[in-house]
């Protein structure tokens, strides 16, 4: 395909046109973002611009739309997401951060201003890049934490979300199952935060390309019903969370389309009780705050 030079707005109308034949949902969006990084920009380019394209970017342009008709991931393909208004970067070990998962900060941090925490110290259940963990330390300035995953690389990505945030004094993470690498029993913490696998094995056949072939399977598949890692998080969340002591201890947890129930009913068996839940933007239960019952 030939690219015009010129204004924006007509090269942008090519590249959506070719995008359009594979049904994506926002292919006008995508141009922007891939005219972006063919011309080695980070902001998505604007159709009111006039742009010039050498060879090397036309060959860069093309290289990048047959990634995207391929079905891969804008974030995927530019090595970072922006989630809570904070670019984490990717890569083929991290889940990609979703919208949704951002009203888990939002009940995170709530919860911290109204605590009787004065240096919060938090750990994260399956960090990937990090992104819950230091999105809520980059806005409770006196917390510290924890972040631990299964997978070695996603603890690396982690490590070098929280540096280029300025974050690694007051973030550490570990490659561990759960919570095995930890210090001893006693190693305790005000908040605890968890998005695990929670989808259905049955279920992930029918999840769209740009998750089922790009995110680590391990981070998406919950066993039968979903919840085969809620039964063993649930006892780890409350022998981890320090004692209850009026406002000082809660677990925000993120979890399936109709989850709540079941969910509840296994951290009620493991001494825990539901304090709140909240919404997505869509409508639907997607966070649990539990404390010590």
């Amino acid at each position: 395909m030939k690219f015009k030079e010129g204004r924006a707005s007509f090269i942008l109308s090519d590249i959506a046109a070719e995008l359009n034949r594979n049904g994506f949902d926002n292919p006008a969006l995508d141009a922007r973002h891939l005219l972006a990084m063919a011309l080695g920009r980070i902001d998505p380019v604007l159709p009111h611009e006039t742009i010039t394209i050498n060879n090397d970017a036309r060959n860069k342009l093309a290289a990048l739309i047959l990634r995207r008709n391929l079905g891969e991931p804008i974030a995927r393909i530019r090595g970072y997401r922006e989630f809570y208004s904070i670019a984490f970067c990717l890569d083929a070990s991290t889940l990609d951060p979703r919208s949704d998962s951002e009203v888990l900060v939002d009940t995170a941090l709530d919860w911290l201003a109204k605590s009787d925490c004065k240096n919060p110290y938090l750990l994260d259940l399956g960090t990937g890049s990090g992104c819950l963990l230091l999105s809520v330390l980059a806005n409770a300035v006196t917390a510290r934490g924890v972040g631990v995953d299964i997978q070695q690389g996603a603890v690396l990505m982690a490590r070098r979300n929280a540096k280029t945030l300025n974050l690694s004094s007051r973030a550490e993470f570990l490659t561990s199952i759960w919570d095995e690498k930890l210090e001893d029993e006693g190693h305790q913490f005000n908040l605890i935060l968890c998005n695990p696998p929670y989808i259905p094995a049955s279920d992930i056949a029918g999840l769209m390309d740009e998750v089922r072939l790009y995110d680590p399977m391990i981070a998406l598949d919950g066993g039968k019903d979903g919840l085969d890692e809620w039964r063993k998080l649930a006892p780890i969340i409350a022998r981890r969370l320090t004692p209850q002591l009026d406002n000082d201890a809660a677990a925000c947890v993120e979890i399936g389309q109709g989850q709540c129930a079941d969910v509840t009913a296994i951290f009620n068996a493991a001494g825990l009780r539901l304090a709140e839940k909240r919404t997505d933007l869509a409508g639907i239960v997607r966070c649990l705050r539990f404390v010590k019952a």
